[in-house]
């Protein structure tokens, strides 16, 4: 089994764990950003859940997951935190979550990460995440998505 499978198994037993039997899919084009996973898909670029890991100033990571079509405004997010936040590099996001850039999911990770919901993902009854790999997605409401995180849901959008 390649590294990109497991981090796929990661995902399902992460989700299983939870009570969700949610389908991954995976694609033969890359759904490595979120207007590749769009495309693949066949959804709104907002529709896609992208992971994305922050750094606070004392090391510790942090995980937004944020609607594809918005930019994360840091500042307000690292008010919300009450420390500064950067993002990280691809080695700390391995090294964190245990999955690459382009394939973090919003479960499964080493470790328990602190966890934003931006709001904008709620306008849809549903929404793709990533699985584990830059050819992996699942399928699921905003809901779903809060409750596997236990997430805060937030206003992450650069205004």
């Amino acid at each position: 089994m390649g590294r990109s499978s497991r981090s796929i198994q990661r995902v399902s037993d992460a989700l299983a764990e939870r009570g969700l039997a949610l389908e991954l899919a995976r694609f033969p084009s890359s759904t490595r950003t979120a207007a590749d996973a769009a495309h693949s898909v066949g959804c709104q670029v907002a529709q896609i859940a992208k992971s994305l890991v922050f750094r606070t100033t004392g090391g510790e990571p942090l995980l937004i997951v944020a609607s594809g079509a918005n930019r994360v405004d840091v500042a307000k997010v690292a008010a919300l935190v009450g420390e500064p936040l950067e993002m990280a590099d691809a080695a700390f996001v391995r090294d964190r979550t245990g999955f690459a850039i382009g394939g973090v999911p919003p479960v499964g990770h080493d470790r328990t990460l602190p966890t934003y919901v931006d709001r904008d993902l709620f306008a849809f009854d549903r929404i793709w995440a990533a699985a584990g790999a830059p050819d992996a997605v699942f399928l699921l409401s905003p809901g779903q998505l809060l409750e596997i995180t236990g997430g805060t849901v937030v206003d992450v959008r650069v205004r």
